[in-house]
């Protein structure tokens, strides 16, 4: 499978399937065809496109998530394959074992790259890390300390040189971007979850009972700084107030079809949560102790 990420949100159009290919039939008599299998994420944000059942069920069988959107073109569902790897009710119960301090000791790890990648995004773009490399080594088993959170409160305004800015997922600012951005992120890592056998509802640290993808919102942490990079650079050019448009979403998903680093490997971040899903299902079956994270 490649990293396809599909956005049907500019016009009305009706999905279905024809021979492994997914059928885009445009109201002008227009068609395009894509092979389900490079397919990773297809996103319906558009509120007048159709699609049969055998869509979903082509996307599923050939491991691509589907995301449906709201009136804001926010995600607000995901479908996941059921299965993901032949040893997946193996791996469910070492998931379900996993001990506290594993999952501590795990969290440390997450929280140390995404603070780590925080303050690599702000000496990037602004020349300072705001001490945020510093704080990244001091997080403690299960950050104790709440690093994450003070780091945070540092990060968001100096990102966008606003010392008034605050991540609020009901505002209509920069914050908008941000939130489509995650979304789709969440769905890629979702899928890498269930691509390597784990169940993405069994968190590490996330214990929201309402949420159905508590180990995927753990897992995307260190690679929030890709999505608030792309949206930063569209502020800078656009404004906060600038639109979550075709413009706004192309330089998202650009970012999120880009290569990082991983062990001085430039991978695509499909692969990248690939291997990271990988790594801690190796280390619920207790052969080895560390995530391959991510070096953003």
């Amino acid at each position: 499978m490649t990293d396809t990420v599909l956005d049907l949100s500019e016009r009305p159009a009706k999905l279905a399937v024809r021979m492994g290919l997914l059928v885009i039939l445009q109201r002008d008599g227009g068609e395009t065809t894509l092979p389900l299998e490079e397919l990773a994420v297809l996103i319906v944000s558009h509120r007048q496109v159709i699609f049969t059942q055998a869509v979903l069920a082509g996307l599923a069988q050939a491991g691509g998530v589907f995301v449906a959107c709201d009136e804001r073109h926010m995600p607000v569902a995901m479908m996941l394959p059921i299965e993901g790897h032949h040893l997946q009710s193996e791996r469910f119960a070492q998931q379900a074992e996993a001990s506290r301090p594993t999952c501590k000791r795990l969290w440390q790890q997450i929280i140390r790259a995404k603070v780590r990648a925080q303050g690599r995004l702000l000496e990037n773009l602004h020349g300072d890390d705001r001490g945020l490399l510093a704080w990244a080594e001091k997080v403690k088993s299960g950050d104790t300390q709440n690093i994450e959170g003070q780091a945070s409160r540092r990060y968001w305004p100096a990102l966008f040189n606003d010392p008034g800015f605050r991540r609020n997922r009901d505002a209509e600012d920069q914050n908008a971007q941000l939130n489509y951005g995650y979304g789709v992120l969440r769905a890629i890592v979702a899928r890498a979850i269930c691509g390597a056998g784990l169940h993405p509802s069994l968190g590490l640290h996330h214990h929201n009972r309402y949420d159905a993808y508590r180990l995927a919102d753990d897992l995307m942490e260190p690679y929030r700084p890709v999505v608030d990079r792309a949206v930063a650079r569209h502020v800078w050019e656009k404004g906060a107030a600038g639109p979550l448009d075709k413009e706004a979403k192309g330089a998202l998903l650009r970012a999120l079809g880009a290569r990082y680093t991983l062990k001085g490997e430039e991978r695509s971040l499909f692969d990248i949560a690939a291997r990271m899903s990988a790594s801690l299902a190796q280390v619920f079956a207790g052969e080895r102790r560390d995530l391959a994270l991510p070096e953003v």
